[in-house]
């Protein structure tokens, strides 16, 4: 019988909360968002917020299955999270999705620190942060993606310089690590 390690259980429970912060503040999002576009995006924070919920019940239960106790109460969660707080009321649609692209980026963020730790002490728990990462990932790209007009960005210097300074900072748009 395997049973993770007390450095097992600190790395996925970083994972766990940061899953579990994202599920509520998608919810925040998709509650409180205004402007054009709507409709797609509110229902796209659905399908984001079903995600974060499933990946935070995958970790849990990952954990549990190598006898570590997963903690996902609200203090625990609110003290621990790498993510940024949600803003308060209403949020114009083309901030969310860059609030909420940032926001995934920062669990994948989470996620690719703790991995050579998780891979090294079992494989089979970095293989389920590989299938999220991969899926969260895809979320960020085609929620990002809502934001890009390129031939319109081209012409704006405020977007230009927005990105340059982005880019000397090694983050993209959003704030998230660049490749």
């Amino acid at each position: 019988m395997f049973q993770g390690s007390d450095t097992l259980r600190d790395s996925m429970q970083k994972v766990l909360v940061d899953l579990i912060e994202l599920h509520v503040q998608g919810k925040q999002a998709h509650w409180n968002l205004l402007g054009s576009n709507f409709r797609d995006l509110h229902l796209q924070l659905d399908e984001i917020v079903d995600a974060a919920r499933e990946f935070s019940d995958e970790v849990a239960e990952r954990m549990r299955a190598v006898y570590l106790i997963p903690d996902g109460r609200t203090s625990t969660v609110t003290s621990a999270t790498s993510l940024a707080e949600f803003p308060e009321g209403p949020v114009e649609t083309t901030e969310v999705v860059d609030l909420i692209v940032d926001r995934m980026y920062a669990v994948t963020t989470t996620m690719r620190a703790v991995h050579d730790d998780v891979d090294d002490e079992d494989p089979t728990t970095a293989d389920v942060l590989h299938s999220i990462l991969e899926r969260l990932e895809q979320l960020a790209w085609m929620t990002g993606a809502e934001n890009r007009h390129p031939e319109k960005e081209s012409r704006s210097k405020t977007t230009r310089d927005r990105d340059e300074k982005a880019a000397a900072e090694g983050l993209d748009r959003v704030g998230a690590i660049a490749n």
